[in-house]
């Protein structure tokens, strides 16, 4: 009996869970069998491996062929256990080296002539070989994207013959190098073309600046879509060990193009027909939903009562905890999910509530019964929440234009810096997730900003998240501000954004 052995992975979330592949030929009616509980994809595995061997002038000895995926308890899915399953079965033929492939893990998806297709995964399976001292062998369009592990050994093959006869020293495939580390531009529409809306810009600014939930409430056509369009240009770069957290994610999902890591803020925009598992993650497969996608990213839901109740329910807990965990009746997935979100909403169904002429007849309850959509623990989670109201065509026609998005960007940026500086390389990476001691000692707050908060949170009927929430706005707009401490004003600021309707808090008596 001939028993090869190669390595590759299944995925568990982001995390690569290594995959024995063990391939016998032994004496016995021919056959070949792939067991080790392997989903359709991997049992269609078989013919594509066997076309390919005939494109390559080769075919299965007539012998008993099993394929065993081991550990044996793991459902193994997708179709980049060809690639593995065809080396293995090369090897026990002794077309290859065995105990080369045996020093490599593999994972690609096979043509019918050989061709090696791309595959989901091969950034976080390049780091899974690297941990295991392994090389890794993977499609060759894809070579850049595993070269980011490191010093690992990577054989980037466009096809089995390119790779067969780099085994036997015939052909020598070059090592791939990652591509460099540089940030698209990011192109989009610039903030100084929007009019007016002084409040909303600073909102918007107050946001970025210290990642926060923001929720835009207005008519139809006042510019909520339009002020959400102009955040990506705001944000600052994503850190390095941010950027492979995000791409472990898009990789998984098959959304890195050209090995690029990912290294600008994603920003995501999922229609208010997305299903839960869309939003959150799930499937047949758990892959990773759109909250996962933004992760330390946007996510921006316009339209937010028209999603299903139960998809925006199941928001609530990812925005505490900064990860969504899928379960199923034999595994449980977790994916990150530390994302901001940014929602916007008109005042009722029909959209013109407060506007006499244009409201419909069932004004006020309209309104009432279009903000019962959305649960007050749900409510709770935004960070700021304004009105943003129409500009007369009069004031749009002589408005001058405002504040680029660079120049916005620029003090953004400032004041992610001294977050940084405050909370050190293991802290937080934003206000936005500052709590408990960490929050309070980054404060620094002088006694009438403490008076103020505590007096207007019993006013408010803040709950203890609310009142958390206000001081990490205010410590944000103490950090636009150039400001150590955390004063009175940048607590009425941050109390004005609470309040739904954006007006300014009076000071307590």
């Amino acid at each position: 009996m001939n028993i090869a052995r190669i390595a590759t992975f299944a995925f568990s979330g982001i995390e690569a869970v290594p995959v024995e592949v063990e391939v016998q030929l032994a004496p016995g009616i021919p056959a070949f069998l792939i067991v080790g509980l392997p989903d359709k994809a991997v049992g269609e595995s078989r013919e594509r491996v066997r076309a390919a061997l005939i494109g390559l002038g080769l075919s299965l000895p007539p012998k008993r062929v099993l394929v065993n995926l081991a550990p044996a308890d793991i459902v193994k899915e997708g179709s980049h256990f060809d690639l593995p399953i065809a080396l293995g079965v090369l090897a026990a033929m002794g077309v290859v080296p065995r105990e080369v492939v045996a020093g490599h893990a593999a994972l690609g998806e096979l043509s019918l002539d050989g061709a090696i297709r791309p595959v989901a995964g091969v950034l976080p399976a390049a780091l899974g070989a690297s941990a295991r001292d392994l090389g890794l062998i993977c499609p060759a369009s894809q070579g850049g994207e595993a070269a980011w592990a490191g010093r690992i050994e990577v054989l980037a093959a466009p096809d089995l013959l390119a790779l067969m006869n780099h085994f036997r020293g015939t052909q020598l495939l070059t090592p791939p190098q990652p591509p460099p580390l540089e940030p698209i531009p990011t192109r989009g529409p610039c903030l100084s073309e929007v009019k007016g809306q002084e409040s909303a810009k600073r909102a918007l600014e107050i946001a970025a600046a210290g990642g926060h939930n923001l929720l835009m409430i207005g008519p139809p056509g006042a510019g909520k879509s339009m002020l959400a369009a102009r955040l990506p240009a705001l944000l600052p770069d994503l850190s390095p060990a941010e950027a492979l957290e995000v791409s472990l994610v898009h990789s998984i999902a098959g959304l890195l193009r050209d090995g690029r890591l990912v290294v600008r803020p994603p920003f995501r925009e999922p229609h208010h027909s997305a299903s839960p598992a869309a939003l959150i993650g799930g499937g047949g497969r758990a892959r990773p939903g759109e909250i996962s996608l933004a992760h330390h990213g946007v996510l921006f839901l316009d339209e937010w009562p028209e999603f299903p109740r139960a998809a925006l329910e199941a928001l609530r807990q990812p925005m505490e905890t900064g990860r969504t965990t899928i379960s199923r009746a034999n595994a449980h997935v977790t994916y990150p999910a530390r994302f901001q979100c940014i929602a916007a909403m008109n005042p009722c169904r029909c959209g013109y509530l407060g506007d006499a002429p244009r409201e419909c007849g069932r004004a006020p309850r309209c309104g009432d019964d279009y903000r019962m959509r959305l649960s007050g623990p749900l409510l709770d989670r935004m960070d700021l929440a304004i009105e943003v109201l129409p500009v007369p065509a009069s004031e749009l026609a002589h408005a001058p234009s405002g504040e680029t998005s660079a120049a916005v960007a620029a003090r953004i940026a400032a004041a992610r810096g001294r977050q940084r500086e405050r909370y050190g390389p293991e802290g937080p990476r934003c206000n936005a997730v500052a709590e408990g001691a960490v929050l309070e000692r980054s404060l620094g707050a002088d006694q009438p900003a403490r008076q103020l908060a505590e007096q207007a949170a019993d006013r408010l009927r803040l709950s203890a998240r609310g009142y958390t929430r206000m001081l990490r706005v205010a410590r944000t707009i103490a950090d636009l501000a150039g400001s150590t401490p955390v004063q009175r004003g940048h607590v009425a600021e941050a109390l004005a954004f609470r309040h739904r309707s954006a007006a300014p808090v009076a000071s307590p008596g």
